[in-house]
């Protein structure tokens, strides 16, 4: 297999819309050689703990409703183009995203990851939960078949808080600015949401080199 990391942060339309793109492409290629591992960035790194009321936010980050609408003009276009829902007006709350990321990383070690990853993007994007809800994780950690109170457990402590911040600072320090950015087997990078065609042409790429 072939490590595939992928740098995300589960409140990023992007990330979304390029997980979607990517997994239409391993779809129609079921022998790909994915190894496929959830890296953690946040966004907001500096976000309050609480979070923040989304309309703030989106007047803060793009100001007036104007650019708010120009800001994502692209992502809805980009998301109807691919078949991603987006209900984006039910959001109302943009979150810290540090404890998600600790779940995603607690999904990783009962190999739950990507269906953790696929229910946080479901939550927040098409049923406007708040994400940084320790309830709210807790919930969708059951759904994902892991173990409740040890969760809640685990999200009323500061366990791999501190491993979070470090591996989003690590990620900087190696030049990722941005999300989602892929990068295969340690050394090739594909930044963005990239589209299916282009996933498809890498696993083809891959499987004929290795018939060779």
């Amino acid at each position: 297999m072939i490590p595939l990391d992928i740098w995300s942060d589960p409140i990023c339309p992007w990330c979304l819309i390029g997980k979607t793109r990517l997994d239409r492409a391993l779809e129609s290629r079921p022998d790909h050689p994915f190894d496929i591992r959830w890296r953690p960035f946040q966004l907001n790194p500096d976000m309050p703990a609480e979070g923040m009321d989304r309309d703030e936010y989106m007047a803060l980050k793009f100001g007036d409703a104007d650019g708010v609408v120009n800001a994502y003009r692209p992502v809805v276009e980009a998301a109807e183009q691919s078949g991603v829902t987006l209900d984006l007006p039910a959001i109302t709350r943009t979150p810290n995203t540090l404890n998600a990321h600790r779940l995603i990383h607690w999904a990783g070690l009962e190999g739950r990851q990507t269906a953790m990853v696929s229910a946080l993007f479901r939550a927040y994007f098409q049923q406007g939960r708040d994400i940084g809800d320790p309830h709210t994780l807790t919930d969708l950690a059951e759904g994902c078949g892991m173990d409740r109170d040890m969760t809640e457990r685990l999200l009323d402590s500061d366990a791999d808080a501190q491993l979070i911040r470090d591996a989003d600072r690590d990620a900087r320090a190696r030049g990722i600015q941005g999300v989602p950015c892929f990068i295969l087997n340690g050394e090739y990078a594909i930044t963005g949401a990239q589209p299916v065609t282009l996933w498809q042409e890498v696993i083809d790429d891959l499987r004929d080199g290795a018939a060779r």
